[in-house]
């Protein structure tokens, strides 16, 4: 690709290169309108042949006003875009930080990591929320800001480029993405939003471990080793890795993208919990069962029957059902022995059960006299 600097490209004035890739180009230039720094994207074009240009500049306009609508304090944003010699470019703001790529060669740690990966996951969640896939989520295309503050950027470059014509993954994988940072159903072309995740996965393993975890000379040596080797396990690379950190690249990174997180916001959840050392996300939990304060002790001697134990981990209908057998087996008072009651009583009878039966034998014997004399 021609080096432009030097030149002008409408009202931007290129000052310098700031890095190159299998996509794009990146210059630093001055806007003399607004008399400001600014980054110019330049699309790489040369592999592209003149029957599918013309639908590349139409899928650039698309894609360059879709991200101009996307606002977010840790996207960088895009200010306007244009054309020089059938080759599109992106405007965007200048940040003098460099990239988070210009900062990797060791591990990190994990504390930082996560605290640094965090505001990207959201970034990519609200992306995700407006309809919009990043398509290729690496170190290079997080910026930095003089504060340290991480910034996404490349939004649709992958999908202005990712026509038929230029996916082969022989070459560059120009227009499909970066090869080890790939997931693994993107290289038969079913990117989703499931894909940015485990390109961030990615991302987190490197900074973790100071390495990725596929590396091949070609990009097909990448998908089969992603296809049949096992996940490097990351705490073999970092001493004192957490286990919680460690299981979190295992999910983000499972080939299959229905056991990934849900979502970028429980990915970004579960990043949050271990920096602040707080137990994972409640989806994450295996779902506990409620305890319940034990009821009052009953005394042995007024219990006709023993209460059997009841385990800590039943639930409060299972004690309840207990209570009311237990309640339901106990003899109502009415039918109890008369010596359990402790009343007074005669030869086991109760005084007016006596005088009853006074009464009765009494009766039965003035009607018998009566009856003998003729009454």
């Amino acid at each position: 690709m021609t080096n432009l600097v030097g030149q002008s490209l409408g009202r931007y004035h290129i000052l310098e290169q700031l890095g190159e890739g299998g996509m794009a180009t990146v210059y630093k230039a001055y806007d003399t309108r607004l008399e400001t720094d600014v980054a110019v994207k330049v699309i790489r074009t040369e592999n592209l042949t003149m029957a599918t240009m013309e639908r590349a500049l139409k899928r650039f306009e698309r894609e360059a006003k879709a991200l101009a609508r996307l606002t977010h304090p840790n996207i960088v944003k895009v200010t306007d875009f244009g054309e020089h010699d059938d080759k599109p470019y992106l405007v965007m703001i200048y940040l003098p930080g460099g990239t988070l790529k210009q900062r990797l060669g060791k591990p990190i740690p994990w504390q930082a990591t996560a605290r640094l990966l965090i505001p990207i996951a959201e970034a990519l969640d609200f992306a995700h929320s407006q309809n919009m896939i990043h398509r290729d989520v690496k170190p290079s295309n997080i910026l930095l800001t003089q504060r340290g503050q991480p910034m996404l950027t490349d939004f649709g470059i992958a999908k202005i480029l990712d026509l038929e014509e230029t996916a082969d993954l022989t070459g560059t994988g120009m227009g499909i993405g970066t090869p080890e940072y790939m997931a693994p159903e993107q290289w038969t072309g079913k990117t989703s939003a499931f894909s940015d995740q485990y390109a961030l996965g990615v991302v987190l393993y490197e900074m973790l471990t100071g390495r990725k975890p596929y590396s091949a000379d070609t990009p097909a040596a990448i998908l089969l080793k992603q296809a049949t080797e096992p996940l490097p396990r990351p705490s073999q690379f970092t001493r004192d890795l957490p286990e919680k950190v460690e299981k979190i690249l295992l999910k983000v990174l499972a080939r299959n993208p229905e056991d990934r997180h849900a979502g970028m916001a429980e990915f970004a959840k579960a990043l949050e919990s271990a920096a602040s050392g707080q137990q994972p996300p409640a989806s994450e939990q295996t779902p506990k069962r409620k305890t319940t304060s034990p009821r009052p002790k009953i005394e042995e001697k007024s219990r006709p029957e023993p209460i059997e134990a009841v385990n800590a981990h039943d639930t409060q209908a299972t004690v309840d059902q207990q209570w009311e057998d237990l309640t339901e087996k106990a003899p109502p008072i009415s039918h109890l022995p008369r010596s359990v009651t402790n009343s007074p009583d005669i030869f086991g009878f109760w005084p007016i059960e006596l005088i009853g039966m006074g009464v009765v034998i009494l009766g039965l014997t003035v009607a018998l006299i009566a009856s003998y004399l003729g009454w």
